[in-house]
């Protein structure tokens, strides 16, 4: 990390103790700027540094609600809004006992920049719950759903902020979410969330479009090395809704997808996962990947060790942060990976990362890599403000079109910056310069 940068992020760590993910995003695109500075002294003396580590708005509230014994349960509920330069605060909401303030915070800093890649006009936010979803009633979801809402309503709308889903947030809990809005709201605003049902002003290829995004990203870096997912093998680790349509996907380019995950161990299937009854299992019956393991002849489950220990040509990881380590990059590396991209928002530790880079293989950063997600959401507030509704093979089309040109800008702009080939650099630097510019034009602010 350059100097003059050192000091702000001194800074970020004396105000925000303890919030170690949040750190680590920020550092991660602090490394990449040292040269944008040197360029742009203008961001020095309007303070973008400081403005943009520090969000416009935190939100923290207690979340009340009766489960189905009719005791009174208590969780706490979150929404970061962290940046509007570029429009209103967009990002979804997660429902895991992970979230605390730290999670949301590094997960909403990431999605300012990603936002930004996309060319859209969307800002940068984040939230969640502590609460579990998993083993719970759908009487129980709906009625915390609803007490959620009801503080979190006041702080959101299609102009401020647009919350979307996360882990633990489905289509099921966006239902509940908006209905409760609607309710409070006396308003049919379809655009104040995201992820909706398809009856109700949802869009087609909203559900596949991070997986698809990420996959898409991962063969325009092959091809930029005259390669292709062609008939190579395929490593996704997680196994909710990115990582099923990433498989999706691979398998439509002509990759052989042989792993995924979830918190039980991992699947290999050698002959290529059946993707019908992983739908079946983890969409329809929401079951354990053993589940896939007892109908599928050949496939085994490995609940111990790494899903990066099986050997691969092109890796997708797309459970959480940080689950690829160094030792897994190491791995990776050994047995000949091409290219790695990430699905989740920030799945690669900071010690991989560069372990994987000195290695030339092509690494997609989450920002770039999976902004397909939110992308799709921002077609969707479009097609709500129109009133219409987008065949699946246009949206997908345009789809397409936002990830090759999120590849392209990355790319070039890490040419422009003399780091040629880097990812990282390109979607850190790209992501930032667009921010930091609407930034100062609209003022101290």
């Amino acid at each position: 990390m350059e100097d003059r940068l050192q000091p702000v992020f001194a800074e970020v760590l004396r105000r925000n103790p303890g919030e170690v993910e949040f750190h680590q995003a920020v550092r991660e695109v602090f490394e990449s700027l040292g040269p944008v500075l040197r360029k742009n002294p203008q961001y020095v003396e309007a303070a973008v540094l400081e403005r943009i580590c520090e969000p416009e708005r935190q939100i923290i509230f207690r979340v009340p609600w009766v489960d189905d014994t009719g005791r009174v349960r208590i969780n706490r509920g979150f929404r970061v809004e962290y940046n509007s330069a570029l429009g209103p605060y967009k990002g979804g909401l997660r429902f895991h006992p992970s979230v605390y303030l730290g999670i949301v915070k590094f997960l909403g800093f990431e999605q300012i920049f990603k936002n930004a890649l996309t060319g859209l006009p969307i800002g940068g936010g984040k939230g969640g719950s502590d609460f579990d979803p998993r083993g719970r009633s759908d009487g129980e979801i709906m009625r915390f759903c609803q007490s959620f809402m009801t503080e979190l309503y006041r702080h959101i709308g299609e102009y401020t902020d647009v919350p979307a889903g996360d882990i633990g947030v489905g289509a099921r809990e966006i239902g509940y979410l908006f209905g409760q809005y609607k309710r409070i709201t006396n308003r049919y605003e379809s655009g104040v969330l995201t992820g909706k049902g398809l009856t109700w002003g949802g869009s087609l290829v909203r559900r596949e479009a991070t997986g698809y995004g990420a996959v898409l990203f991962a063969q325009s870096m092959l091809g930029t090395q005259s390669e292709s997912l062609d008939g190579r093998r395929v490593s996704v680790s997680g196994s909710g809704n990115v990582a099923i349509y990433a498989a999706e996907k691979a398998q439509q380019l002509g990759g052989r997808v042989i792993t995924f995950s979830d918190s039980s161990g991992y699947v290999v299937d050698e002959a290529g996962i059946d993707l019908d009854l992983l739908k079946e299992v983890k969409e329809v019956e929401r079951g354990r990947v053993s589940d896939y393991v007892e109908r599928r002849p050949g496939a085994r489950l490995v609940a111990e060790g790494s899903i990066w220990d099986v050997p691969t040509d092109v890796a997708l990881p797309c459970a959480t942060q940080n689950e690829l380590t160094e030792a897994d990059a190491k791995q990776l590396v050994a047995n000949g990976v091409r290219a790695v991209a990430e699905g989740a928002n920030m799945p690669t530790t900071p010690e991989a990362v560069a372990l994987l880079r000195e290695a030339g293989v092509l690494f997609g950063p989450g920002k770039a890599a999976n902004a397909g997600g939110v992308a799709t959401s921002a077609l969707e507030m479009q097609q709500n403000a129109s009133r219409d509704s987008w065949s699946f093979e246009h949206t997908e089309a345009r789809l397409a079109e936002i990830m090759a040109g999120i590849h392209d800008r990355c790319l070039a702009t890490a040419d422009e910056y003399d780091a040629p080939g880097d990812y990282v650099a390109g979607a850190n630097i790209a992501g930032f310069t667009h921010v930091a510019d609407a930034m100062i034009a609209l003022g101290v602010v």
